[in-house]
């Protein structure tokens, strides 16, 4: 298969390893914004949009800073080819003439949050769909340490760290509130706070918190970017008892005895996203579980 990148940093190379263990063969062109671009073994730089457009391509992934992605994903229309675009879609929600242009053209897209492919969020996905127990309490943290995200980056330069990027928490970790808008749907209400003000002395915003109202319960979802110590975990307090998942072990305790575990790691769950999107496209689908139109609702809950 052809495939054209968007945007050649780390995550890229997820994505590029994750296609190449689904064809070994794979043709991989990236679509580089300077004729000085570094050269990436196995990977054919194109220069310009009319020289890509030379090509046939069965998709394309768009991974390059968020604050490009709406311009690029409008500029890929005319490919008229698949499009999976890494989170978040867009830092703004005035989406609304580009996702008109989107299902105008049939063009079958899939916002990548990979999370939605972990083991343990996959269990309870399904046992929430088969067993409707009620839902008092839900609660979602995310907090690592930016410094350590990207070795040998100045974390301060990264866009991570930069909002005239698309950076910060509200959209670096809206997989957190990507999940729980695929396991619950649309809240109720939301209410936020973003800041900016810890030790990073960094201008994105580096803690976010929220509560989204739902019928019976709320969410509350915390974020940051300077915990040292790694942890992301979901608690769901049922009326009988209390589901405590540890993303980063991808176990899960009821009342602390292990209900579900996998040896999965989250980075395997980039192979099983791009699996997933590949079958879409040899099915001929017209929609994915995660459409630009999804991904609005969802990035509107968190900026």
């Amino acid at each position: 298969m052809n495939v054209l990148i968007v945007g050649l940093g780390s995550i890229a190379s997820k994505h590029i390893n994750a296609i190449r263990q689904i064809d070994k063969d794979a043709r991989i062109y990236a679509l580089r914004s300077n004729q000085k671009a570094d050269i990436k073994e196995g990977v054919i730089n194109l220069y310009s949009v009319e020289e890509a457009k030379s090509f046939p391509f069965d998709f394309a992934v768009i991974s390059n800073p968020t604050s490009e992605h709406k311009k690029t994903i409008h500029t890929l229309l005319a490919f008229k080819c698949p499009l999976l675009i890494e989170k978040p879609v867009s830092d703004t929600v005035e989406m609304q003439g580009l996702i008109s242009e989107i299902k105008q053209l049939g063009i079958l897209t899939c916002i990548a949050c990979n999370l939605r492919f972990l083991d343990s969020l996959r269990f309870v996905k399904e046992e929430l769909s088969k067993n409707r127990k009620r839902i008092n309490e839900v609660n979602v943290y995310c907090g690592s340490y930016l410094p350590e995200w990207r070795s040998n980056v100045d974390f301060r330069m990264s866009y991570s760290a930069r909002r005239d990027l698309g950076g910060g928490v509200q959209f670096d970790l809206i997989h957190e509130i990507d999940y729980i808008y695929w396991l619950f749907g649309k809240p109720n209400h939301v209410t936020k706070t973003l800041r900016s003000a810890s030790s990073l002395q960094i201008d994105a915003i580096d803690y976010a918190n929220y509560c989204l109202a739902y019928d019976e319960f709320c969410v509350g979802i915390t974020l940051n970017y300077y915990r040292r110590d790694y942890k992301r975990t979901l608690e769901i307090l049922f009326d009988d008892q209390t589901w405590f998942v540890d993303l980063k072990k991808n176990v899960i305790f009821s009342n602390e005895t292990i209900i579900f575990e996998s040896s999965q790691q989250i980075s395997d769950t980039y192979l099983e996203q791009m699996r997933y999107f590949c079958r879409l496209i040899q099915t001929n689908a017209k929609s994915s579980f995660n459409s630009v139109e999804d991904a609005v609702e969802a990035l509107n809950i968190g900026i």
